[in-house]
């Protein structure tokens, strides 16, 4: 994978086999991709969360301010047996050491706690490189929209609090999310070619024009 260009990252459980189970899993992942997004870190994530609120804001306001990143996350989406990054590696390999560590270290907890042992997902990742602006902004929609096209959530009102994805922050929905559940996500590129975040929320909520462009990032999703 080249670095500085944007690539839509995937993957599912085993024989499509659920990954995540209940809130705790997810909450679980969402605190591992973003400590694991950082390079070189001095402390295993099992340590880091064990360490006061305090500590744990502190540490990661260090890591923000050092700027040193495997990848950047543009979106992302957690369902019940698969998920979805739109991510920009910003370090050579970076996509592949982000993924390893997140799914090892989400692999082991998830074994664990659950008394299996053996591969949680199948096989390392996908990972298809997005090539133009167009595909960029339609990704980022079918990302955000696949609780809804799943039927996980009922509505559109319910995509938009859907806790584990990153819709919400660009919606700037308050949801409960602890410390370092928060700001994975770099909203930057996406809205700026919106005129508002509500600009946004409306092309996200346009199904019709959502499935005539479908086809443009066929070859960048699961089938």
């Amino acid at each position: 994978m080249i670095t500085d260009q944007f690539y839509h990252v995937f993957n599912r459980g085993v024989d499509r086999r659920q990954t995540f189970t209940g809130f705790p899993d997810y909450h679980r992942f969402l605190k591992t991709i973003n400590f694991y997004r950082f390079t070189s870190l001095p402390i295993k994530l099992s340590h880091f969360l064990k360490q006061s609120t305090k500590t744990r804001t502190e540490f990661l306001n260090r890591l923000v301010l050092r700027q040193k990143i495997l990848v950047e996350i543009l979106a992302f989406c957690l369902m019940p047996n698969h998920f979805h990054f739109l991510v920009k590696q910003t370090e050579n390999n970076g996509i592949s050491n982000f993924l390893r560590l997140c799914q090892n270290s989400y692999t082991k907890y998830f074994n664990i706690k659950n008394n299996r042992t053996g591969s949680l997902f199948q096989g390392q990742f996908k990972a298809v490189r997005v090539e133009t602006e167009e595909q960029l902004l339609h990704l980022s929609r079918y990302i955000h929209l696949n609780p809804y096209t799943s039927y996980t959530v009922k509505s559109l009102d319910q995509l938009f609090s859907y806790p584990w994805s990153s819709l919400p922050e660009y919606s700037s929905i308050n949801i409960n999310r602890k410390v370092e559940e928060l700001n994975i996500t770099d909203k930057t590129m996406i809205l700026s070619q919106f005129k508002s975040a509500d600009s946004y929320k409306k092309f996200i909520c346009s199904q019709s024009d959502y499935q005539r462009q479908l086809d443009k990032i066929k070859h960048l999703t699961f089938d």
